[in-house]
């Protein structure tokens, strides 16, 4: 089983040094990928901006985001961004594909959220495949480029916990890229299954099967309030006092001992890749969880 670190964009007062020095930590470290998500009302980076720095500041670990929202882009502009990020990263790029969760984000960029929908969403991931393929999708004398180093394009994973999703996004996704709340194994067994059975329906090789979970090491009064903390943070458009409900179960905290019990957990149900999320900015976070996955592997 692989293990990923995503990167603390949904934290406070982040510059350049403190993105720089994540993203070499990990391409340093024993991580499999580096990941980030996406939204637009938020102070976060921007997702594709982002991807040509961290294009720039690493070297070895797979680039994957978890997750963009095609319906919140221009299609067209979208597979060229990306393709030109997969160019920087010398084809590392992998990209998760999510239909998003807010409304906000929509009416920000002054999209539909009627589109907001998996026929939206694959409307929009066929045009960007399109364009991958160097097919003339416009008017233009040139297909619009780069053409991206991976063959027809970055592997796309679809970010979701519903298995109505998963079911839909067979045709066209090449695996999952989920979230657990509770690390339920049981439940995101099933979840894998439905993904197993839809692949070999669909007549394709097997879904690669990720989820991610939000994490904080540490004492575990301390490391849990940290976990409290950054959910009240991230989770703004939901009233405090349902993120205060959830808290105490939502995502992980704990030792380095009982990450490494977790993990093998995850690892014993066929799960190929987590992606930690952190709950912190604290770049020594990221140097614990590496402990861990050293001797995991």
């Amino acid at each position: 089983m692989q293990i990923g670190m995503t990167m603390p964009v949904m934290e406070p007062d982040l510059d350049r040094a403190l993105l720089k020095s994540w993203a070499r930590t990990i391409d340093e470290g024993p991580f499999s990928s580096l990941c980030w998500g996406e939204r637009i009302a938020f102070d976060n980076p921007d997702s594709v901006t982002l991807l040509g720095a961290l294009a720039a500041w690493t070297d070895r670990v797979r680039l994957v985001t978890t997750v963009i929202v095609p319906q919140l882009h221009d299609p067209v502009m979208c597979a060229k961004a990306l393709a030109t990020g997969d160019v920087l990263s010398g084809g590392r790029l992998t990209v998760g594909i999510g239909v998003g969760g807010r409304h906000e984000d929509y009416h920000a960029v002054g999209a539909d959220p009627a589109t907001q929908t998996m026929r939206g969403m694959a409307e929009r991931v066929e045009i960007m495949r399109r364009v991958w393929a160097g097919e003339k999708i416009t008017e233009s004398v040139l297909p619009v480029g780069p053409p991206p180093v991976q063959s027809g394009g970055p592997s796309l994973l679809v970010g979701t916990t519903g298995p109505k999703t998963l079911r839909s996004a067979a045709s066209w996704a090449d695996g999952l890229a989920g979230i657990t709340m509770d690390l339920d194994t049981g439940k995101q067994d099933e979840l894998f299954d439905v993904a197993r059975t839809a692949w070999a329906r669909a007549g394709k090789p097997a879904p690669h099967l990720a989820t991610s979970f939000w994490f904080a090491l540490g004492p575990a009064d301390a490391a849990r309030d940290q976990v409290r903390t950054h959910l009240l943070r991230y989770m703004n458009w939901i009233p405090p006092k349902y993120v205060d409900a959830i808290a105490p179960t939502t995502g992980w905290s704990g030792s380095q001992d009982e990450l490494a019990a977790t993990l093998r957990r995850f690892q014993d149900i066929g799960t190929d890749e987590i992606h930690l999320i952190p709950t912190s900015s604290d770049l020594d976070q990221v140097r614990q969880a590496a402990e861990v996955i050293a001797d995991f592997a």
